[in-house]
């Protein structure tokens, strides 16, 4: 009330009354506050006499005519006294001025003391965030938010964050307040649609009668519910335009009657299935999300949703957060004994679930899961080869570089400069000398030094940067024991080729190295030269792999790209194309029939479908094995690891293939099993469609 009269100076009691309350004590105080225009004018805290007697003493230099008067919880905030469910009193300022009345003791009942010892509590969180391997993940930002849902709405409130130390420990401490009014606690938050909820209520409503799916609208709305409730005009009238939480209980019931009982739904508290008033929680139900800064970029590494929910949680709280695959976690794995090294993984795969390296089959040489008759059996590599390894701890290498050959005796020849790719280390702790706390990259590089091209080692780049401080106050977190991004793109062809590693100590200095006498080191813990065999299958040509069907004919009759055609009940549907990889290294192959909205139909699985290898000169020969996958072309008498595929002819019953009148898309899709730059997904691969409409 910004133009009402203001009264100058003004000094008067408020009498408070809790004698009717067991156990008042001088230590038990409450809030009082003058409030006028959503402005608090005096708050102070008021203590009790034996009796339960106390005052506050209220002075106002600018008193308004009319007042509030609210008591209420003491660790409350002055600002949030307004809001919260408290005992409140309006009084007229001017009246009390002129002496017309005086105040009578406010007296406070058992139901709001009981409720005020409770409604704003601390809340202390501690926990650690670590990689799925549990190595500890440093300098990530932790956040928690208390989360609420209401029909298929969610809401986060931000209550506290902080940031894990190099062990991933954190601590966040946070005041939390219950006892708002409905339409306060409304006002605060911020909704959205939520997937995960709605992909829980659909199957729902689509059981109820009369009951249309709408369009979800991004904020909440009783509006939803007014084709379910169009029957019952009391119910119906509940549904105004503004969201009003005060008529939620009572249309809860009415939608009770109408919807199906789901002890799901109960229990994930998703209402009206569950009864909903949290304006009155008084513990939070929190999900976190963390997010770290780590290789210049701001990476989510934990996100969590309402399936994670922590309900009601205590006033101390310990979790444990699993970071994602984007978190940069501490490695601080201690290198084998010995002066050795252990060329260690491939694109993060152990060596020794690759053929012909130490611990894995001899065969088939250079494969990922060797003989393995599956999908992801047999793999072979292409693109950029990540490969890592340890040295030992008595290896006395300061640089090194990688040659390759095509037979493990030899000839071995240096790597050539473009295949060789440099790349970053990243660090978490001071920066290099000195510096802030954080992330910090280190590139490392390929050099020539004494016609050679080597790049330091890490135990090289530690002696001579900050000595002493790795693993106590630095420590690295990315790209820790990578040793070289091999380029096989456009530098080798396809086959199976050797690479080893070859030391050298420096002889000179450290702004002058100069190269020792290289040094071939044994696989750690063996008496083997070290050297790492892989097979390399780059595609280089629109075949690798060939996807394309060819024709399409049904009951005998061929059916052109486009046709209208008209079939009975029976029948059946033949379907020639192409499923084919010149380099042998076929993976699997679908062939589905799509329809109408999410209509899909797998033409390889109808009943009674067959295939036949078929020759289709000039682009591809009969197939060798039908499949449809490798672990098929196996069992069909494939041998580890080759299988081409080729031409093939699907026939397939017509019922099955076309279940309704509607047009249809016949998409092939190809797969390779090679592994492109350490991506795992079978990414060569092809797709070829044939679209017709069916009557």
């Amino acid at each position: 009330m910004s133009d009402q009269k203001r009264i100058r100076r003004l000094v008067f009691d408020i009498p408070l009354d809790a004698s009717g309350i067991e156990g008042v004590t001088a230590e038990t105080p409450v809030k009082v506050a003058v409030v006028s225009a959503g402005k608090v004018l005096y708050a102070s805290l008021v203590r009790f006499d034996k009796q339960g007697r106390g005052v506050a003493r209220v002075e106002l230099s600018d008193a308004p005519d009319t007042a509030q008067i609210i008591v209420g919880p003491p660790d409350a905030a002055d600002d949030e006294l307004p809001y919260l469910q408290t005992i409140s009193r309006t009084v007229s300022v001017r009246a009390l001025q002129e002496g017309k009345f005086k105040l009578e003791p406010i007296a406070i009942s058992p139901y709001y003391w009981h409720w005020w010892r409770r409604w704003c509590r601390e809340f202390t969180v501690t926990g650690r965030v670590i990689c799925a391997n549990g190595l500890p993940v440093p300098g990530a930002r932790v956040c928690a938010f208390d989360v609420d849902w209401w029909w298929w709405w969610s809401s986060r409130q931000q209550v506290g964050c902080a940031t894990t130390d190099a062990d991933g420990s954190f601590t966040l401490t946070f005041r939390w307040c219950c006892g708002w009014w409905p339409w306060w606690w409304w006002r605060r938050r911020f909704w959205q649609l939520d997937p995960d909820l709605l992909e829980r209520l659909r199957p729902v409503i689509e059981q109820v009668v009369d009951f249309p799916i709408p369009i979800p609208d991004p904020r909440p709305s009783l509006a939803v519910f007014a084709p379910l409730l169009a029957r019952d005009g009391r119910a119906a009238a509940m549904l105004s335009p503004s969201f009003d939480p005060a008529t939620l209980p009572k249309l809860r019931e009415r939608l009770l009657a109408r919807l199906p009982l789901i002890p799901e739904l109960e229990q994930l508290r998703i209402w009206p299935w569950a009864p909903w008033q949290p304006w009155w929680d008084c513990s939070p139900d929190l999900i976190f999300r963390v997010t770290q800064a780590c290789q210049g970029e701001e990476r989510v590494i934990v996100d969590e949703t309402i399936a994670n929910t922590r309900w009601n949680v205590p006033a101390n709280l310990s979790v444990t957060l699993v970071a994602n695959e984007s978190a940069c976690c501490i490695d601080d794995q201690p290198p084998p004994e010995g002066n050795c090294v252990v060329v260690a993984n491939v694109c993060g795969s152990l060596t020794g679930s690759i053929g012909g390296n130490l611990g894995a089959p001899a065969a088939p040489a250079g494969y990922l899961n060797p003989g393995v008759a599956a999908i992801h059996g047999d793999r072979p590599f292409a693109g950029t080869v990540l490969i890592g390894g340890l040295f030992g701890s008595a290896t006395q290498v300061d640089f090194y570089e990688f040659e390759w050959a095509t037979n493990p005796a030899g000839p071995w020849q240096p790597m050539p400069a473009a295949a060789v790719g440099n790349f970053t280390r990243t660090f978490w702790g001071p920066a290099l000398p000195a510096g802030p706390t954080g992330f910090h990259n280190v590139p490392i590089a390929f050099t020539p030094v004494g016609g050679r091209l080597v790049a330091p080692t890490r135990e090289y780049f530690e002696a001579n940067n900050g000595p002493g401080t790795w693993g106590t106050s630095r420590f690295w977190v990315s790209n820790r024991d990578l040793l070289l991004p091999w380029l096989t793109a456009n530098t080798f062809g396809d086959g199976v080729y050797y690479v080893r590693l070859v030391g050298y100590r420096n002889t000179g200095t450290a702004a002058n190295p100069q190269l020792g006498a290289p040094q071939i080191l044994p696989i750690c813990n063996s008496e083997r030269d070290n050297y790492l065999v892989l097979a390399i299958d780059n595609s280089t040509s629109a075949l690798e792999p060939a996807a394309d069907v060819v024709a399409v004919r049904i009951n005998g009759v061929e059916a052109n790209p486009c046709a209208n055609i008209v079939i009975g009940n029976e029948g059946m549907l033949e379907i020639d194309f192409i499923a084919y990889d010149v380099d042998h290294h076929l993976a699997f192959y679908t062939l589905e029939a799509t329809y109408g909205k999410n209509g899909r139909v797998n033409l390889l699985a109808c009943p009674g479908a067959t295939l036949t290898p078929i020759a289709m000169p000039p682009t591809a020969p009969a197939a060798d094995f039908t499949g449809p996958d490798y672990g098929v072309a196996r069992a069909q008498g494939a041998t580890a690891p080759h299988w081409r595929g080729g031409g093939l002819r699907l026939t397939v019953p017509l019922a099955c293939a076309f279940p309704e009148k509607c047009c249809y898309q016949i998409e092939l899709r190809v797969y390779k099993r090679t592994i492109v730059s350490c991506n795992y997904d079978y990414h060569p691969n092809k797709l070829s469609f044939y679209s017709l409409t069916v009557a």
